[in-house]
């Protein structure tokens, strides 16, 4: 059936209207495909998905007349992480990225939801570490905005700061960040999901 996110439907469709070619992919992890879809990131949360949207760019380019060298990204939650994951990582594949009310350290999330995948931070260091994208952020290369809400009820807003904190400290230059001070995870105010749009639309603009 239609998905749940309306307000994405509505940006993709603004997109496509304005030139652009949108690819909405349910990549490894994603429900309704089997176990062994649902279960292939044990472990290595960001490495199977990200081979996942190597293919589909490479799919873009063969079969959509689409520029690789003009194709952005953009999430959020899970989907945040992901894009921290794709421009830290696989500089080479996307031009800019929006990381939306993204996660940065696995350890520090709800564990309830991470024990099925990377065990616990004192069981399993190495899959925690190999899978939180703080940890590879010297690996920036291209613009990369960060929209973060202050009073996130999901993921832990300090951490957003963590991470950029980090960046600062790596002294990259090419990213921005946009704080909503009064947003929990899912945006309530109509003005915020205008700002993040306008937002991510701008850089990819800019860039792409």
């Amino acid at each position: 059936g239609w998905s749940g996110y309306f307000r994405e439907f509505m940006f993709h469709s603004f997109l496509v209207k304005q030139g652009y070619v949108v690819l909405d992919m349910d990549y490894r992890a994603s429900r309704g495909y089997g176990r062994d879809w649902r279960t292939a990131i044990y472990r290595q949360m960001g490495t199977p998905e990200l081979e996942d949207l190597r293919d589909g760019v490479n799919w873009l380019v063969e079969n959509a007349n689409v520029d690789r060298n003009r194709i952005g990204t953009y999430g959020g939650s899970y989907g945040g992480f992901l894009t921290f994951m794709a421009m830290f990582n696989a500089p080479d594949l996307f031009q800019a990225g929006a990381a939306l009310r993204p996660v940065s350290d696995w350890a520090h999330y709800n564990h309830g939801y991470t024990s099925n995948i990377l065990n616990t931070p004192d069981v399993d260091p190495i899959a925690y570490r190999k899978s939180s994208p703080i940890y590879f952020a010297e690996g920036l290369q291209k613009p990369l905005l960060i929209n973060a809400p202050m009073v996130d009820n999901n993921v832990f807003f300090v951490d957003v700061v963590r991470l950029v904190q980090r960046l600062i400290e790596l002294e990259k230059t090419d990213f921005e960040t946009a704080i909503y001070p009064v947003e929990p995870h899912g945006f309530v105010q109509p003005s915020s999901w205008l700002d993040e749009y306008r937002r991510i639309y701008g850089l990819f603009e800019e860039n792409l």
